[in-house]
């Protein structure tokens, strides 16, 4: 098949790290061909949608990650998948991209479904399950954040779009940063903001899961750092073995038919203790750390799941 990854610059990928890396390799052994382009490089052209980068070939070479060949335009209508990998912030810039990648899918298969990656964000989609999330508020109004704090006590604030761990913040009870939190945030965004009640389990570890057509293949476990709130491995979280216990089984058994639904066919969730946190559909990391630690190739089973659906 003819494969398009629409991602970050190819030349920065952590060659033993990288989700989308591996991904294209995997593909690579299959015998397809990949193509290579910047989300900035997607074009609506008089009725096509165009992308412009290269053919290129991975290796695991680290520095030098991808061969590519000359930069040239083509047409996505003509490949058989296209993925969409970019990271976020899930800003104008990305929603826009997944209308482009409307007009093509499913006809071309696009990966994840781009109508529902962008009606259906992170921390936003596990809000269709009250009853498997810690207590939660999305709001913009500061006198609302303050009430559920008071609830509460101590609490995580965070921006609603973000990604990576970047501006997540730990508001104890005697913690009296709020409001210049709030005004922090409110001087570069429109956005509102979410507020979750702290899990003390953290410390413990955040379970990144892996799904495939909504069924799980394994996990991994996120340590923070010592000092840190975040488990994030961008902010220097440890990954770890971790088996799946029976409250994650329910939890991906709760929310793995819509997943497989609306076309999320990669997904990584992640749990805290008994709570369903996030569901990652844009760019969800951690193949490489949970094919190391299972010994298992789940680069092959998204692979396989995406060849069937093609099929």
């Amino acid at each position: 098949m003819k494969i398009a990854f629409q991602m970050d610059p190819i030349s920065t990928v952590d060659i033993n790290a990288d989700s989308s890396f591996r991904l294209a390799e995997e593909a690579q052994a299959r015998g397809h061909s990949l193509f290579y382009y910047p989300p900035d490089k997607l074009s609506f052209q008089e009725g096509k949608l165009i992308a412009r980068g290269h053919s290129m070939e991975v290796q695991r070479v680290s520095g030098r990650p991808a061969i590519l060949s000359v930069e040239e335009d083509v047409s996505l209508e003509n490949f058989d998948v296209i993925w969409l990998r970019q990271n976020p912030p899930f800003d104008m810039h990305y929603i826009t991209t997944t209308h482009l990648l409307d007009m093509i899918h499913p006809k071309t298969l696009v990966v994840n479904d781009p109508f529902w990656v962008r009606n259906y964000p992170e921390k936003l989609l596990v809000l269709n399950f009250p009853t498997l999330i810690p207590p939660t508020t999305i709001a913009r109004d500061i006198e609302m954040i303050r009430g559920f704090k008071a609830r509460h006590e101590d609490i995580i604030l965070k921006p609603l779009y973000g990604n990576g761990g970047a501006g997540v913040f730990r508001l104890d009870a005697n913690d009296g940063n709020l409001s210049s939190l709030h005004e922090l945030f409110s001087s570069f965004s429109r956005e509102p903001l979410i507020a979750q009640k702290f899990l003390p389990e953290v410390s413990n570890g955040d379970k990144r899961v892996i799904l495939i057509e909504g069924q799980p293949v394994g996990a991994i476990n996120r340590i923070p750092a010592e000092g840190e709130t975040r488990s994030n491995m961008h902010a220097g979280g440890r990954p770890e073995k971790v088996d799946l216990t029976k409250r994650d089984k329910e939890i991906c058994d709760a929310i793995g038919p819509i997943l497989r639904e609306k076309g999320q066919i990669f997904v990584g969730i992640d749990i805290i203790g008994d709570y369903l946190t996030e569901i990652n559909l844009t760019s969800p990391t951690g193949i490489q750390e949970l094919e190391k630690f299972d010994d298992i190739n789940v680069a092959a089973m998204v692979w396989v799941a995406i060849e069937e659906r093609c099929r």
